[in-house]
């Protein structure tokens, strides 16, 4: 990498954007280049910054995290931008809300300063869900959730014209797979799946894998406790 990733920080409590500053500066191929303490102002720091990544908080007063990210999400500006979403074990309907509205992945708050760096690197390559295992179990359980509180609610029509190989992508997009893994699962090049990736996203009209795999959640094409299989099993 030879350019470093710009990191703008969101957080209502002024230490912890501290301390996120202080471990990240400490990197040589990341740049905190602004910080902000609620939705509202990361959009002002955002949009004078143009950063590659996003830390987002997701409780925050005047304008939350969800918000916040779907505003981001809705400006074509900020298309190739990812947020990863800062989160504790208490906050499952915040992260939701943040992952459906376009949220890149999620971190938890206690997470150690070398997960964190892992995470800031992988979601500023566009390459995975953050705690594939963890974001997995959370999109399962808000989906079953969702159909208890409104047993007739119709979740949003998968378009028609995936093929086989793009539900492969998906499922293993669902196991958290980079475009490396997938590649040598599937005996693909890297490229042939970034491919794959950009045209499963446009089919669903959706700006994020995340996205893509809350659909798949809905529509059955992913079950709660098939995560880790092999794609195309």
């Amino acid at each position: 990498m030879t350019d470093s990733l710009r990191i703008v920080v969101v957080d209502d409590q002024p230490v912890i954007r501290a301390g996120l500053r202080t471990i990240i500066d400490h990197e040589p191929d990341l740049v905190v280049v602004g910080d902000a303490g609620d939705g509202s102002e990361a959009l002002t720091v955002i949009a004078a910054t143009n950063p590659d990544v996003v830390l987002m908080d997701v409780r925050m007063p005047i304008l939350d995290g969800i918000e916040a990210t779907k505003r981001l999400r809705d400006n074509p500006a900020h298309a190739d931008m990812s947020v990863l979403v800062l989160t504790t074990f208490d906050d499952d309907e915040y992260v939701f809300g943040a992952l459906r509205a376009g949220a890149n992945g999620f971190l938890l708050k206690d997470a150690t300063p070398e997960a964190l760096l892992d995470a800031i690197r992988s979601v500023g390559r566009g390459d995975s869900i953050v705690d594939a295992a963890v974001t997995g179990r959370l999109i399962g359980r808000w989906v079953q959730l969702e159909k208890e509180r409104t047993p007739k609610r119709v979740p949003p029509p998968v378009p028609g014209g995936l093929t086989e190989r793009e539900i492969d992508i998906l499922k293993g997009l669902a196991g958290g797979r980079s475009n490396r893994d997938l590649a040598a699962a599937l005996y693909l090049s890297e490229a042939t799946v970034k491919s794959h990736v950009s045209n499963l996203l446009s089919k669903l009209g959706v700006s994020s894998r995340v996205q893509a795999v809350v659909l798949a959640y809905e529509h059955g094409i992913v079950v709660p406790g098939s995560i880790g299989a092999e794609p195309g099993a």
